[in-house]
Order: structure tokens, then sequence, then C-alpha cells
């Protein structure tokens, strides 16, 4: 997707995903990432879904297939291959082709990293679509993720399935998706707490290390506890520097987002890290998501909780 399309202004016309209107959705990605899950998981969600079909055709099956002629399903997912470029091209102008008849179909980018990926292949035994360009298997999935940088750039919800059970991936979905219906034109923010020693997430466009504030972890009464019980909290937030670390992390956020949200984003991924992902990091993510909520669509992931 070139730059022009990325920072589109949001159209004036009422966005897809903005009740009365149909919610249309485009799942695209790294082959083997796990797209044919996240069609099956909206499909069980009572979505319509499609895929396979040529983008060349999807503004006249989107204008067909609207909430009249799909009673009783809650809106439609098209599940699209961008790997080729008369596939990116076509989706190109598919995209700019809908926005103009007032439709704003939501783009979810779904990826894995290389060494699941290349486990995924692994076990299914399957050849990666661009080896019939004669290109060994780690190579591929180094071009294809290249390739379509730019398409996941511009996605307005990224999902990395590496560490995600189908059961994951459900519950992912699901919180993304009512996050999106509720609040269809506010800049989509996902929070992440996680911890260093798991590794950090990979669509974190902005990542923070919480290794400096005090750790409840040595403190024997509060580490069978996490960030989401109160006394844990406070430990991290209200004492120094936790007071003041929150109160400017937060000022920085509230400058920032704006002029992201100018630029067209339409979604940012904040990760926020401690070295286990059980306390400090949770616990500065829910008073970040309390803070941010009036004003944008929160939705946060809480990944190494239980592994801390």
């Amino acid at each position: 997707m070139n730059a022009k399309l990325q920072k589109e202004p949001r159209p004036n016309a009422p966005c897809a995903l903005e009740a009365p209107a149909f919610p249309v959705f485009f799942v695209t990605g790294l082959s083997g990432a796990g797209k044919s899950t996240v069609l099956n998981v909206f499909e069980d969600m009572y979505f319509f879904t499609m895929d396979g079909l040529p983008a060349s055709l999807i503004p006249e099956v989107v204008m067909v297939l609207n909430r009249n002629n799909l009673t009783g399903f809650q809106g439609l997912v098209i599940g699209v291959n961008m790997l080729q470029s008369v596939s990116m091209r076509d989706c190109r102008q598919a995209l700019i082709s809908l926005r103009k008849k007032g439709i704003r179909p939501s783009i979810i980018f779904v990826e894995a990293n290389a060494q699941v990926l290349l486990q995924r292949y692994a076990a299914t035994r399957r050849p990666h679509p661009l080896q019939a360009e004669g290109l060994g298997l780690e190579e591929a999935l180094t071009v294809e993720r290249r390739r379509l940088a730019l398409f996941r750039d511009a996605a307005d919800l990224l999902i990395d399935t590496s560490g995600y059970s189908i059961h994951d991936l459900r519950r992912v979905i699901q919180e993304k998706w009512h996050i999106m219906q509720n609040s269809a034109h506010a800049l989509k923010v996902h929070l992440i707490s996680f911890g260093f020693k798991y590794g950090t997430p990979s669509e974190a466009d902005m990542v923070f290390d919480l290794r400096f504030l005090p750790n409840p972890y040595f403190v024997p009464e509060l580490k069978p506890h996490s960030g989401l019980d109160k006394a844990v909290a406070a430990y991290v937030l209200e004492q120094e520097p936790g007071i003041s670390f929150a109160r400017r992390i937060t000022d920085f956020l509230q400058y920032l987002l704006p002029l992201y949200e100018a630029e067209g984003r339409y979604r940012i991924a904040i990760a926020i890290g401690c070295t286990g992902g059980r306390h400090r990091s949770v616990a500065l993510t829910e008073a970040l998501a309390a803070a941010l909520r009036n004003k944008y669509a929160i939705s946060k992931e809480h990944r190494h909780l239980q592994l801390g």
C-alpha cells in the first residue's frame, strides 16, 4: 500500500464500522500466520466470511453483500491474498473504490515471528507460496515480510499469533472487535504488558522499560499477586519514581497520540515491559488505559501475566 493511501484522511462518510452501517473487514498477512483461523473465529461470531476472492471483484461483492442481503450476520469478512504484485495493485484499487462509496473496510493483518512460521511449515510440510519463485523457506519468509510491510503499517488491527492458541485468538478478536465497533472514528490504542524475559511484542510501535521501578516481586506479601491488585499497583505507582513516571508518560502519550492521529494512523500498539510481565508492567498498563480511555479506543492485553 503506497504512502498516499496509508495517510489518506478518514472519509467524512459513515465508516463501515459505525452503526448502523455494515462492518467490513479485510484479513490478510503472512503466509502461515493464521489467516484461515482468524476467518473461522469470525465465522463463529456470526460474520459472513469469504476467502480466495480475487481482489478486483471485492468492490462489487461488498456492494451486494450488505446488511439487507446478509440478515442475521454481524458483518462481512474477506480473506485477501496480497502476496503477488497484481493482487496488491487490485487491493489498493478496491480500497479506493469502496472509500469513494463511503465504505472504509478495516484491515486486519495477521503475523507471527519467523521461528514460529518455520515450525508451522515444518509441521504441515506445505510449501510457502514464494518457494515457487525458487526461494528457500527462510528467504521466502523474509521477502514476504518485506513485500507486505506497507500493508502491515496501514492495518487497523495487527494480530501476532505466535503465542496464541485458538482459544486465545478467539478472545483477542472478540475483545478488539468490540473496541472497534464502539469507537469507529477514534484512534485505536492497544496497550500490551509483557515480560522482557519472555520476549518483546513484535507488533509494538513503542516500547517502555519499567525495570527501574521498585519491584513487588521482592516483597513477600506482594509477590503472589499481580499488577491487577490494588496493593501491588499502589506499591508501583504511589511512591517515587512511579508517581513521576506515570504522570510523565501519560502527558507524553496525550501529546504524541494526537500527532499520530493527525497523520492518518488508525492504530498504535504500545508495549509496557518489566522483568516478568506480572507486576510493574501490568499496573502501569491498567493506569494508562484508565487515563486514555475517554479520548481513544483502548484495548489492553496482559501477555505474560500468567507466566511471570
